[in-house]
């Protein structure tokens, strides 16, 4: 009788002398068919799985605008239309850009930088209900779909800044800190890998968190300065802890990083975030990071059940 058969008898018998069907697995030497390896196992796993989560990506990136006219343009044309209604609306109307010099700039970075967080987190939210029938299908790390849909976003990006940067050189020559915007993408990127992760096991256990994540996602906007000063709308009419709180959320963060790069005005002047961005912007990124992965492992085997 082989193995598998003996452990087969042995349960049935054991079941009736009382023995755990844990202790007959772990005599048999058997285990879970679908079992949450270790974590370092786990992550070796994924790096195993790198060409399919960036093949995977780039065939949704390529089949995202297949059916519209204009395809690919809409990854750039949808910021550039949000940034143009928020200039007229806060900027022209509401005079939100008051003392900032080129704030169609410090607006579009903002954007470009806002819209890549926010659709990270938003497609991590949906990566796993979304492909319920892949994950029931095959055996892979369920990681690899927040990765994919994370590195979507960054393909994309990187079109969008490629037309942010020949916009911004029509206002501002380029600096040698231009040199360190992969270094904030790079940050950014770490970030919004540990967010997708946490908000793809959150959205996987709580239907309803996709009914609830565009307002989320507004009222982040609206918190994060993305179309005004938070130290002139917010320090001068609060104490300066709320704006340093502010300042401290992520998206404002890499924002400021950003807007300190491309913006010969910006560093130092009177409206700029504090100086200590970029160390908010590398704690965040290896926090993220490092909790993302965690959070999301320990749900490992859970996914795609019920």
């Amino acid at each position: 009788m082989s193995q598998p058969e003996s452990a087969f008898a042995d349960a049935q018998a054991g079941g009736r002398s009382g023995e755990s069907l844990a202790k007959l697995a772990q005599r048999y030497g058997l285990r879970r068919a679908i079992a949450r390896p270790r974590f370092h196992v786990y992550l070796r796993q994924l790096w195993e799985r790198r060409h399919f989560i960036t093949t995977y990506a780039t065939s949704r990136n390529v089949s995202k605008y297949s059916n519209s006219a204009l395809g690919q343009l809409w990854q750039v044309l949808t910021p550039l239309l949000n940034a143009g209604i928020y200039f007229v609306m806060f900027g022209v109307i509401l005079q939100g850009g008051k003392g900032i010099p080129n704030y169609a700039v410090f607006l579009l970075v903002g954007m470009f930088v806002f819209t890549y967080t926010q659709r990270s987190v938003t497609a991590g939210a949906k990566s796993i209900n979304g492909n319920l029938s892949m994950i029931r299908a095959l055996h892979f790390p369920r990681a690899a779909l927040p990765l994919a849909y994370t590195i979507q976003e960054l393909q994309q990006l990187v079109i969008s800044m490629g037309v942010l940067l020949a916009i911004i050189v029509w206002f501002e020559p380029p600096t040698l800190l231009w040199l360190l915007i992969p270094v904030v993408l790079f940050l950014q990127t770490m970030f919004n890998i540990g967010a997708s992760l946490v908000m793809a096991r959150v959205g996987a256990s709580m239907r309803d968190m996709n009914q609830l994540l565009p307002f989320i996602m507004r009222t982040w906007l609206y918190a994060s300065g993305v179309f005004f000063s938070i130290q002139d709308k917010v320090a001068g009419v609060l104490p300066q802890w709320v704006a340093n709180v502010m300042y401290a959320n992520p998206a404002a963060s890499y924002m400021e990083a950003m807007r300190e790069i491309l913006m010969i005005d910006y560093r130092g002047a009177s409206h700029a975030g504090p100086d200590w961005i970029w160390y908010s912007c590398a704690a965040w990124a290896v926090f993220a990071l490092i909790f993302g992965f965690w959070y999301f492992w320990r749900a490992e085997e859970r996914y795609g059940r019920g």
